[in-house]
């Protein structure tokens, strides 16, 4: 079995894990717990994180269990009793748990997700969990970041052969989506989550076919008024050229060449040769696409330049936040039968007891959030909310396009000094509440 699915997801979490819950069970110790998932610091690029990756959290926690071979597999370490595996045979996920919506702007520090369950149950699941969101999390405010870059111009997401492995694939292109790109070349994430999908063709095809004109020909034929061709394989004026005869031809025929697309040298300068070849010939509809390494810095380079450029395709930068390849996701314990718990450790310390994120506006933009403890009174709306309940959801999965519609209202609301590419001259402020900043003090005193 080389894919992780319902059936062994269970297995997907580091050994510590198991080992600590074995302990846990050894002692009688699986009383309700509660963890925090936050990440530590914003990467020293961003300005803000988009939420994402609770849907898949949802669906993992909802079909826990580990199954025959899942046991048998631990049973062959020869580290567990069995009775803890008898417990592991039997083990469902019957926590609580509260989120942020997916495609909501977000902090560092603020809890992404808030686990209640048994013990046991919330220590197992702390692997996945981080996998999942803070990836997703990652892609999503990096393809942000390109949606402010672009300026209303489309972007496409063009990375899966660059990203790292299949499930990462799937999950950036997902995670894209909500974060602002139209679509993915991503076939089977097109297939598993309704995304569209897009795509031209390859220089391997110009260079099956005899000659690039037979190449375009053939391809535009084939996928009328659907296709984009890729006119740098020899020579991009010539190809420019090339392309606006065969669109002719089509238009005779009663279809039409949807866009052309350059994969390489200076992009911007070759977009308006193209632009000015296609325009000369009335060819004013043919959309320009530029692709090959790009970023939201290339791309907002190529705008400010006034290219010729209509959409973007942008792959290994998107896919693999290739400049803030990881997130400091976290996942804490801050309470159990015993009261709030701080962790003390010098740059890692942890925020104490169950928590509430509160967020006011002014003007229409984003103004200031606070955290506070659940049960405290502070102004402003709260980010997190119940999405499951006893192990089962409270609401059906939300659809894709209203996560994405959330994620572009938030965007629209951030203040114009945290929607640049550069670190913002004044980050988003983030307090703490009166009385969990006593909380934190109290416990403070109490560990010296």
């Amino acid at each position: 079995m080389s894919w992780v699915d319902d059936r062994n997801a269970a297995l997907l979490t580091d050994l510590y894990e198991l080992t600590m819950a074995a302990s846990y069970h050894a002692h009688g110790m699986n009383e309700p717990a509660t963890f925090d998932l936050f990440v530590r610091k914003l990467p020293e690029r961003r300005n803000f994180l988009v939420a994402c990756g609770l849907e898949q959290a949802l669906s993992y926690l909802e079909t826990l269990r580990f199954d025959d071979d899942s046991i048998a597999y631990l049973r062959s370490l020869e580290m567990f009793d069995d009775g803890f595996l008898s417990f592991l045979g039997d083990l469902r996920f019957t926590g609580d748990v509260h989120a942020v919506a997916e495609g909501e702007i977000v902090f560092d520090r603020e809890p992404l997700l808030r686990v209640t369950a048994p013990m046991i149950e919330a220590q197992i699941v702390e692997t996945f969990l981080l996998n999942g969101v803070t990836f997703q999390t990652m892609i999503a405010s990096k393809a942000a970041r390109v949606a402010l870059a672009a300026r209303g111009r489309d972007f496409v997401d063009f990375s899966p052969r660059r990203d790292h492995a299949a499930d990462a694939a799937i999950k950036a292109a997902r995670a894209a989506y909500v974060g602002g790109a139209a679509a993915t070349s991503n076939v089977l994430a097109g297939r598993l989550y309704g995304i569209p999908v897009n795509g031209t063709m390859a220089h391997s095809y110009v260079m099956a076919f005899e000659d690039e004109r037979t190449a375009f020909r053939t391809f535009a034929r084939d996928f009328p008024d659907r296709a984009v061709l890729l006119i740098d394989t020899f020579d991009v004026e010539e190809g420019a050229r090339i392309a606006a005869d065969v669109a002719r031809e089509l238009a005779a025929e009663g279809s039409r060449l949807r866009g052309v697309r350059i994969d390489s040298g200076e992009l911007g300068e070759l977009a308006r040769a193209v632009r000015k070849i296609l325009d000369y010939e009335g060819l004013h509809d043919v959309r320009i696409v530029v692709s090959g390494d790009l970023d939201e810095v290339r791309v907002a380079g190529l705008i400010d330049d006034g290219a010729p450029v209509d959409a973007f395709g942008v792959g290994t930068q998107l896919g693999t936040s290739a400049d803030a390849p990881t997130l400091g996701g976290v996942y804490k314990l801050v309470s159990d039968a015993h009261g709030p718990k701080m962790k003390f450790s010098a740059g890692k310390a942890t925020l104490p007891g169950r928590k509430q994120v509160f967020r006011t506006t002014a003007g229409g933009r984003l103004h200031h959030d606070v955290i506070a403890l659940e049960d405290e009174p502070v102004d402003g709306e709260p980010l997190l909310h119940p999405v499951m309940a006893n192990g089962r959801r409270t609401a059906p999965p939300e659809g894709l396009d209203a996560i994405r519609t959330r994620c572009r209202a938030g965007l629209e609301r951030l203040p114009e000094r945290l929607r640049v590419l550069d670190p913002a001259t004044e980050p988003y402020p983030v307090t703490l509440s009166p009385r969990l900043d006593a909380l934190v003090a109290a416990m403070e005193r109490g560990a010296s």
